[in-house]
């Protein structure tokens, strides 16, 4: 009897102490930096970090609390990769459009943030050039024309690809700028880029405009990226779960609608020729199939 009560007491004490081993690790803070991309105008990521701190919201339960703050240091894209690529970098975390050598280096999480809406390109082009890029109708019409783009961005590879002369600046707000020198014709941005874009420079930037007809289409999801190792595989875990729960109950929709939904309807979509070109430098793990992630614009035309 004394044998079998020590035992149950055994089997008590050993029971209650994993409970209390897993609290802490259930309810450990997660703690998430995010690079500063630019000073002053730059609203490019605000859905992506509105995206983020959603799913971790929705698995607060599941993982514990969690901080998520900017790095308080301007960074380049060059620096965002250099800074993660370091154990003891200043962010453990970045968005951006997709391509080999990122998926190699670090861990994407493969949901579209955007849900594909990065890779239904419209231009910002001068005005005196409206004329000539309304005359295009074929992807050898648009080969007479220069493309804008930054310094080793996704896009670089796939529109040269296409035989579509690219040019590179390496600073983003200086593309603007270049565009108006001609530098190059036109800068190929995402539709709700673009329209932002243009709105917040138009003052600083009078000879620009919108070009209206033309969608250039090729898939290229963004992703988050993290590091590959332990902190990272828990970011990924815990995401994965927050964007399949946003999923089920909507929001992620509706967070998408709230950012982006004004700018598509303003941009026109359904009503442009669509130039279509492939992307060679796309992962065959890209989760094509699923298409609860990926936004058309171009069904029901």
């Amino acid at each position: 009897m004394k044998q079998t009560s020590a035992l149950l007491n055994s089997i008590a004490c050993c029971a209650l102490l994993a409970m209390l081993w897993a609290v802490p690790a259930a309810r450990a803070n997660t703690n998430i930096v995010y690079p500063l991309t630019a000073i002053g105008i730059d609203s490019r990521y605000d859905y992506d970090w509105a995206v983020l701190r959603s799913a971790l919201e929705k698995t607060t339960r599941q993982f514990g609390a969690f901080q998520m703050h900017q790095a308080g240091t301007e960074m380049s894209p060059q620096r965002i990769t250099h800074e993660l690529g370091m154990q003891t970098g200043h962010i453990n975390i970045f968005v951006r459009a997709t391509a080999p050598e990122l998926e190699k280096q670090f861990m994407p999480i493969r949901y579209p943030v955007d849900k594909g809406l990065l890779g239904y390109r419209i231009f910002l082009v001068r005005k005196a050039d409206l004329a000539r890029f309304a005359a295009i109708r074929t992807l050898d019409d648009l080969r007479r024309f220069r493309a804008g783009q930054g310094k080793d961005w996704a896009d670089v590879p796939i529109l040269r690809a296409a035989g579509l002369e690219t040019v590179e600046g390496s600073v983003y707000d200086g593309l603007f700028a270049m565009l108006e020198a001609k530098r190059f014709d036109y800068f190929s941005r995402a539709t709700d880029e673009a329209v932002r874009e243009y709105e917040e420079r138009r003052a600083a930037h009078p000879t620009l405009a919108i070009e209206p007809t033309l969608l250039l289409h090729y898939p290229l999801p963004r992703y988050f990226f993290v590091r590959r190792d332990d902190e990272g595989r828990h970011l990924r875990e815990r995401i994965e779960a927050g964007l399949e729960i946003m999923l089920r109950d909507g929001s992620w929709n509706a967070l998408f609608e709230r950012y982006k939904g004004e700018i598509i309807d303003k941009s026109g979509l359904r009503k442009r020729r669509v130039l279509q070109i492939p992307n060679p430098t796309l992962s065959p793990k890209t989760p094509l199939g699923r298409s609860e992630l990926w936004f058309d614009p171009l069904a029901n035309r």
